[in-house]
């Protein structure tokens, strides 16, 4: 896949984040995207009429298009690409499904009969098709892909991935027990054999790994046996690069039965895949929402991130289940937001981004006032710079510095929709917030992914 052949530059307001409480909103400021599709320089206070005098002093290989310099009127701005650290692709045709069950009550009657249908790769490819084309169109240019059990059809999720240009780890779902025997791998032996030959088949059709990635994924202690886990650990350990990604603490029945299963680990998932090699600082947690100050520290001392999801957390489960997110940040743990697609009721990063506002609220009240609410530009970070940081991807995506690939969303507060509307006296800040707040898809109107457009209703 080829990237951008010329360079870009948009002027205007320019949003990024440089931390959890910095948020930096930038007018007149000039991107200059080159013809690698990695960010030249971020201007600042540069005037509209003085951008020719700029030029030459860019060095750009090849000289930008008269259409290439774009003008970002009132109210148009651009923001880093949204990173979804937790998303189950074969749930995007059920989502909305089961929500107030309990979770494993939900994956048994909702979830598993669904993701058993991924055995055809023809369905695969029709689904997956939609999902990167869904969460593409709502500004999701990195996601944390947990694929079915099926290896064939997580090749196909990967296939799509890269043809449609969207940043994703990828990664076959092990599962060999714990699940309705026509939906669970035949073996230990036999789910590492797929997961080694998916692992080969990502890294054949992306060596460099520049947008699609190979992750390993047991689904979750409770479907694993512990010679799957320790096989898992085992390609961890000789392949120090794979990230890893599993569930977490999640809910109280997932967690009392991970106890019954493990007993020697006294109810420890920190402890449990840190005894089979499955958490470094690669390593994707989802949910987190109980946690022990023992996990705390071991997910502190070992580098690993959480995937924080908000909507799920509150809609499946058995509960309303507030993560720690406040003290994640105070302890220095990496965190960013995921949709968790199917198991909430929205696959909107703005929508996790708000009820993480709400979340953060309710658990302000439980630790009575402990852990205080998130702000704005909180769940900015956590939708962006720290999603990248989660990822570890944080050296090439995240914000607009200077050195990084080019993902990033351009964003109309003024396209037709239901999104707040502007007034003469709104400050970027305001504009900004009512978009965060209120908007939605159709207010994201161009995407891309290494400098590439991946929609838009403008593409060079």
């Amino acid at each position: 896949m080829s990237v951008v052949m010329h360079p870009r530059l948009f002027h205007g307001t320019i949003v990024h984040s440089l931390g959890p409480s910095n948020l930096v909103i930038l007018e007149n400021a000039l991107l200059v995207v080159g013809t690698d599709g990695k960010i030249v320089r971020l201007v600042e206070n540069v005037a509209w009429h003085t951008i020719p005098d700029i030029l030459p002093s860019l060095n750009l290989s090849v000289p930008p298009a008269p259409e290439a310099l774009r003008r970002l009127p009132r109210g148009q701005f651009l923001i880093p690409g949204f990173v979804d650290t937790h998303n189950h692709a074969p749930q995007w045709a059920q989502r909305g499904l089961g929500q107030g069950m309990r979770i494993l009550d939900w994956l048994d009657r909702v979830t598993f009969p669904n993701e058993a249908r991924f055995r055809d790769p023809a369905y695969a490819r029709r689904v997956y098709g939609a999902c990167v084309d869904g969460f593409l169109r709502q500004g999701v240019t990195t996601a944390a892909y947990y694929g079915s059990l099926h290896a064939e059809a997580t090749d196909v999720l990967a296939d799509v991935c890269l043809a449609k240009g969207q940043r994703a780890f990828v990664g076959k779902c092990n599962m060999n027990r714990n699940a309705p025997a026509s939906y669970r791998d035949a073996s230990a032996a036999a789910s590492l054999r797929d997961t080694e030959a998916c692992i080969a088949h990502v890294r054949g059709i992306d060596p460099a790994g520049a947008l699609v990635k190979p992750v390993l994924t047991p689904r979750f202690a409770i479907a694993c046996d512990p010679a799957l886990l320790e096989g898992l650990g085992a390609i961890a350990a000789a392949n120090p690069d794979l990230p890893i990604q599993t569930h977490f603490n999640e809910a109280a029945q997932e967690m009392a039965r991970t106890r019954e299963l493990f007993p020697e680990f006294g109810g420890s998932e920190a402890d449990l895949y840190r005894h089979y090699g499955l958490l470094t600082r690669r390593s994707v947690l989802a949910h987190c929402c109980f946690m022990a100050e023992h996990e705390m520290e071991v997910l502190k001392e070992l580098g690993c991130g959480v995937a924080h999801c908000p909507v799920s957390n509150m809609t499946v489960g058995g509960g309303f289940m507030a993560a720690p997110v406040r003290e994640f940040l105070r302890r220095g743990i990496k965190v960013g937001l995921g949709t968790d697609s199917g198991g909430g009721f929205s696959s909107s990063i703005l929508d996790a981004m708000r009820q993480a506002l709400v979340a953060s609220n309710a658990r302000e009240v439980m630790s009575e006032g402990k852990d205080k609410g998130l702000d704005i530009s909180e769940i900015f970070y956590l939708a962006t710079l720290g999603g990248a940081r989660v990822c570890c991807l944080d050296d090439r995506i995240g914000n607009f510095e200077a050195g990084k690939e080019f993902d990033g969303l351009l964003i109309d507060a003024n396209a037709s929709g239901v999104m707040t509307m502007l007034e003469d006296h709104d400050s970027s800040e305001v504009i900004l917030n009512k978009f965060l707040m209120t908007g939605d898809d159709r207010n994201i109107k161009e995407v891309y992914v290494r400098g590439r457009s991946v929609k838009a209703e403008f593409i060079l």
